[in-house]
Order: C-alpha cells, then structure tokens, then sequence
C-alpha cells in the first residue's frame, strides 16, 4: 500500500534546500495584549525544527 502525506503536517512544515524541516512558531495565534512587542516581532520569524523531530516529521510530509 503507497504511504500517504499527513495533509495536516505538510500545511505546517517545509524542507529548506538542506533537507532541514521549516515551522512557524507557536504562541503568536491569540492573547496579543499582553505580550511584549519585541516578542512578537521574534514570532513572526519561522525557525528549523528540533534536530530530535526531523526523523518524524520527514515521515510525515514526504510520502
């Protein structure tokens, strides 16, 4: 049986070049007020994920 890409984990990574995964980070989704500007503009910017998770997420978003 061919394996399926999880549809729900391809919206939310990406490989870069390297193979590396991409994600966005978490907490920047509601409750704006009361976190600091400065911690807001770090959210905004998407990040590699955990070198502990790749193997998984590779899994998932590569079918």
């Amino acid at each position: 049986m061919k394996k399926k890409t999880n549809k729900a984990a391809a919206k939310r990574f990406r490989l870069t070049g390297k193979g590396r995964v991409r994600r966005r980070r978490a907490y920047k989704s509601h409750i704006l007020t009361k976190k600091a500007p400065k911690r807001k503009r770090r959210l905004r910017k998407g990040t590699v994920a955990s070198h502990a998770d790749v193997r998984r997420l590779k899994g998932l978003i590569t079918a």
